[in-house]
């Protein structure tokens, strides 16, 4: 007689126990046990609890292949599903062996689970786990398919609502619920103030500080006490929630032709335009990828929104300052160039509809697509071409958690009818032209932090936190991820001949980056290097870079003045023309400014089940070796984000965006 004892753990989230039969089948190289149903006295399969089992065989089963785990009715009972976390096995030999599940479980259902070290698809040697490893990939490539988001844009998974999302990617009902309540919350105060729904437009800037009672943050009230001096909207090109748009100016653009007697005021005493530029002082924002795009309609009248170019010089302070303003991309006498030195509200207006346009730009292209739809295409590229025994699924998967559900649902709260994108200047067929616009130009390079930073020219400008932190982060992610990848890929021919590993690739070349080979990302892997630089890529994307463009989103954008997704009134063609008044009518009105900045909070907002970078609750590696990568990993990130606090309490401006602790694990926000 042999015994195998058996460890079975519930998940600790909200109703994941259950009352019904469980059973188990282990299936080893020398035959199968009887089908046992899993019963101690008193209640089994409590939320959050573990539970010792025996599967008793008249023989050895040899090695241990697979278990088979059943869940049946209980008496009359309704249904509940089973959240089943894990099961470890002892063998009579002494083998401990694990088995990740991490998913619900329904009446009826049956799971085939692989246990031990993570294997490539050339790696097993057994008739049964081909078999099983094959049938498992065919189910994965039925479950999770492509469908278009529209011409010129990444293509996305096919599930049309998320009750449709496969149980391998379970979702919290806490979160939704803390979500609904946040959002409920919000509706409720706006309301009871009268805000909500109101077409008035704001008598006074400060009247906009009393939207919210409860949501108070340093940084967005450093914000509205701050927002017109050009040092603080300087800093948001480097600090602010997107980061990654400006660059070092060696030459000014023929269709910006800003003179030496325009800024000679602004610049360094005994300097010019010429020497700035020379030292490397000077740097540029331009959106000229926005021009030419039709802006939406408001009530029957058109919005406006300007593809502008912004100057911006570092001054013997250290500080990044604007000094010229073009709104439109052409230039001509109702194009004037904007300088400090204009009257205060033609030099904020100015500041608005660039930040306007900017605003537009972090929210459609570098939040949700560089991050939000990418991530996607990574992930449902892994779920289709990974088993869930192959190392790569494990090592990735952590960081696509609630991906899915989250994408399913913006597409319909931001790109939706009432979309909080569809309602900006540029409108959903604007936003959709913007995006497409921004993937044709894509590179591999741009997603690489190191290369962008260097290809910008931003290695040395000053106060340039996202840089510091983000590169700190790139280079720790990296040395983890070389870490794991070399330790299942000893040499460049293991990366070819593993066809799930290529099978990926190709997924996110193709339905991803729609075959571009001009864009520089790979279709293949050839290396270990390649490999390793395409995951660290795949992992700081919808971790770091999707911190640094969402965390701030009420700190910034839920001040109107300072940045927002719509514009009323034409962009001022003439100089000395306009007043305060102006820049009131020109802002969203009452109601739609504070829809803005209720769907900042949400965007923003922390929820349950937040899980920090580098954190894995869930227990899918059974080696040593990458069980001690994490532990390192995790030491190097407990570091830096004790450097990044250090720092922060010298500084006015704390920069906390990308301080691994206020990093969640995946987009799921």
């Amino acid at each position: 007689m042999a015994e195998y004892k058996l460890e079975i753990t519930t998940g600790d989230v909200q109703y994941a126990g259950t009352s019904d039969y469980i059973y188990v089948t282990l299936v080893g190289t020398e035959g199968q046990s009887e089908r046992t149903l899993m019963d101690n006295y008193g209640f089994d399969f409590q939320t959050g609890a573990s539970g010792s089992y025996t599967v008793k065989t008249s023989f050895s089963l040899g090695k241990l292949l697979l278990v088979k785990v059943e869940k049946n009715q209980y008496l009359c009972l309704p249904e509940e599903k089973w959240y089943f976390s894990k099961m470890v096995v002892t063998t009579p030999e002494g083998d401990v062996i694990l088995y990740p599940c991490y998913r619900w479980i329904g009446r009826g259902e049956m799971v085939e689970l692989r246990g031990g070290r993570a294997m490539k698809a050339f790696e097993d040697d057994h008739p049964l786990l081909i078999d099983h490893r094959k049938k498992e990939l065919m189910l994965k490539k039925s479950l999770f398919q492509w469908k278009s988001m529209g011409e010129g844009l990444p293509h996305m998974n096919s599930f049309n609502d998320v009750s449709e999302i496969p149980a391998e990617m379970p979702f919290y009902d806490s979160r939704i619920a803390d979500f609904n309540y946040s959002r409920k919350k919000i509706l409720i105060e706006l309301k009871i103030k009268g805000l909500l729904g109101s077409t008035a437009y704001w008598e006074t800037i400060e009247d906009m500080k009393n939207i919210f009672w409860y949501k108070k943050t340093t940084m967005a009230e450093y914000v509205a006490d701050h927002w017109m001096e050009d040092d603080f909207y300087g800093y948001q090109f480097l600090n602010g929630i997107n980061p990654g748009v400006i660059k070092r100016c060696s030459e000014l653009p023929t269709n910006f032709p800003v003179t030496e007697e325009m800024v000679k005021p602004f610049l360094e005493v005994g300097s010019s335009l010429q020497k700035e530029m020379e030292k490397g002082n000077m740097f540029l924002y331009d959106q000229k990828k926005m021009d030419g795009i039709p802006p939406a309609a408001y009530n029957g009248e058109p919005l406006h929104v300007t593809a502008g170019l912004c100057l911006l010089n570092v001054n013997p302070e250290n500080k990044l300052m604007p000094i010229a303003i073009q709104l439109n991309q052409q230039p001509s006498e109702k194009n004037p160039i904007f300088l400090p030195s204009d009257t205060e509200s033609d030099w904020l207006l100015a500041k608005i509809f660039i930040k306007n346009a900017d605003c537009i730009d972090q929210e459609s292209v570098h939040h949700f697509l560089r991050t939000h739809f990418l991530a996607e295409v990574f992930a449902v590229a892994a779920l289709s071409s990974f088993p869930v025994i192959h190392p790569m699924y494990k090592l990735l998967l952590p960081h696509f958690r609630h991906t899915l559900h989250i994408n399913i649902r913006a597409r319909l709260s931001v790109l939706g009818p009432d979309g909080v994108l569809t309602n900006s200047s540029l409108g959903l067929d604007g936003v959709k032209e913007l995006m497409r616009r921004d993937l044709s130009e894509m590179t591999y390079s741009s997603l690489c932090l190191p290369e962008n930073i260097a290809a910008r020219g931003l290695e040395s400008i000053p106060n340039f936190y996202y840089r510091d932190d983000g590169l700190k982060l790139w280079n720790i992610i990296q040395s983890f991820v070389k870490a794991v990848v070399e330790h299942y890929y000893p040499s460049d021919c293991e990366v070819q001949r593993d066809t799930e590993l290529q099978d990926w690739i190709s997924e996110v070349f193709t339905h991803g980056f729609l075959g571009n080979k001009a864009s520089g990302f790979p279709a293949a892997f050839h290396t270990v290097e390649e490999v390793v630089k395409f995951t660290t890529m795949v992992i700081f994307t919808p971790t770091v870079q999707h911190a640094a463009v969402n965390s701030g989103q009420y700190d910034y954008n839920s001040w109107a003045p300072n940045s927002t997704l719509r514009l009323h009134k034409p962009p001022p063609t003439t100089k000395g023309q306009s007043s305060m008044k102006t820049v009131l009518e020109t802002l969203p009105n009452v109601g739609d400014t504070v829809v803005l900045a209720g769907v900042m909070w949400l965007l923003s907002e922390r929820y349950s089940n937040y899980i920090p970078l580098g954190t894995y609750p869930e227990e899918r590696f059974d080696e040593p070796e990458p069980k001690q990568m994490i532990k390192e990993f995790q030491a190097a990130l407990s570091c830096l984000s004790e450097a990044i606090t250090t720092r922060n309490s010298h500084l006015e401006l704390p920069y906390t965006y990308l301080d691994p602790a206020e990093i969640e694990n995946s987009v799921s926000i």
